[in-house]
């Protein structure tokens, strides 16, 4: 697991700046949009999601007021069966948990097991916001920065265009 630390030191040495808007844990998008109201940003949510054998994980980010359509979403990456993946399963993946899962928690070791998809619709949008691994902070990052941040760790930023 990357920890919130660590992942300030990596921005940093990419030279990505960054905001962090410190609240009260929360558990829900909802929660969460509250406690950064006035702050610009698209608010987001990061669905960690699997395929039937186990064998293809996903990360899907998205605006937070969107809901994904899950059968459009297997059929765009060729898979029979999409579910959400278990909490034991991100635990032991990337060492989060459901709720503070995003790109910012993902580590050069998954490169090749996890794929990354971003909504088009989101990312015409300046500013992302994220957890930074923890549930009590909210992280600002300029959408081409984090494409950058992604991509130095060998993911592909793939974008999607989501009904």
């Amino acid at each position: 697991m990357i920890t919130e630390e660590h992942l300030y030191e990596q921005l940093e040495e990419l030279n990505i700046p960054y905001k962090i808007v410190k609240h009260q844990p929360v558990f829900t998008t909802e929660e969460a949009d509250k406690q950064i109201e006035g702050h610009e940003g698209v608010r987001t949510k990061s669905l960690f999601l699997q395929n039937k054998k186990k064998k293809r994980f996903f990360i899907v980010i998205m605006d937070d007021s969107k809901s994904l359509d899950i059968n459009f979403f297997k059929d765009y990456v060729d898979e029979s069966r999409i579910k959400l993946a278990s909490p034991e399963t991100i635990e032991k993946l990337i060492g989060l948990t459901p709720g503070i899962v995003s790109v910012v928690g993902l580590t050069e070791a998954m490169n090749d097991k996890i794929e990354v998809f971003y909504d088009r619709e989101m990312i015409k949008e300046d500013l992302l916001t994220f957890h930074p691994n923890t549930n009590d902070k909210t992280i600002f990052i300029k959408t081409t920065d984090i494409f950058k941040f992604v991509a130095s760790m060998g993911y592909d930023n793939q974008i999607i265009d989501l009904p």
